[in-house]
């Protein structure tokens, strides 16, 4: 299981802190989403390359017509990060055409499709997709098989169900280490829990850099990791 740690601080200064202070661990994945890449760019990737040797997750959860997909991916391999999302319910065309225009790519990424967001609960889910959170979940999965994507973001809640049926990498948000507050997550685990459900990659943010010793944190969820 590897720790992928969420850089969703206010500023790019306080994100940069928080390297600088890890550097020097190995095997972690730092993940630049939505809120760090507009602000701060391409440029915060090299930052990050620059710090020290983290594997970078870029967690943009693309979601457009099959061409736009294909086409961002193909831009997104010449940045030379490690991985990155997609949504499943894009659909079959668009995982399998982002699949095909990776295979020239030297050192690919890895590509994770999106199957429900931990901020969903059972409810709020059928409303907008009229089926189970599980049932859904698993189609996702299946599909995302078929056309060669390498894993899936789901919830420790359905990553073992997700194991037993498919052969894919699991990732899974929402993870509070050692039982902190959900916050806006629904769907959230401990890394006992996360353990338990063969979970690959657990992405942990906001139990780190609201600690007040964040490096201690990382240490102790690496530990019991």
């Amino acid at each position: 299981m590897t720790l992928c740690i969420a850089l969703d601080m206010e500023s790019s200064r306080e994100n940069i802190k928080l390297l600088e202070e890890i550097k020097d661990l190995k095997g972690i994945f730092v993940k630049v989403g939505l809120r760090s890449f507009i602000r701060d760019g391409i440029s915060f990737l090299d930052t990050i390359k620059s710090i020290g040797d983290f594997k970078i997750f870029l967690d943009l959860k693309l979601y457009d017509i099959p061409n736009t997909m294909c086409d961002s991916i193909k831009e997104i391999s010449k940045i030379g990060i490690d991985m990155v999302t997609i949504h499943a319910s894009s659909g079959k065309i668009a995982m399998k055409s982002v699949m095909e225009s990776l295979k020239d790519v030297t050192q690919p990424p890895l590509v994770m499709a999106v199957t429900a967001l931990t901020s969903f609960d059972d409810s709020c889910f059928f409303d907008i997709y009229n089926d189970s959170l599980n049932n859904r979940v698993l189609h996702f999965a299946k599909l995302a098989k078929e056309c060669g994507i390498d894993g899936v973001v789901c919830s420790c809640l359905e990553s073992k169900m997700i194991k037993q049926t498919t052969n894919l990498l699991t990732l899974t948000p929402g993870i509070r280490p050692f039982g902190e507050s959900a916050s806006d997550q629904k769907r959230v685990a401990n890394i006992q829990e996360a353990k338990d459900s063969k979970s690959d990659f657990i992405v942990v943010g906001r139990p780190i850099y609201t600690a007040e010793n964040k490096r201690e944190i990382v240490l102790k969820i690496l530990n019991n990791i």
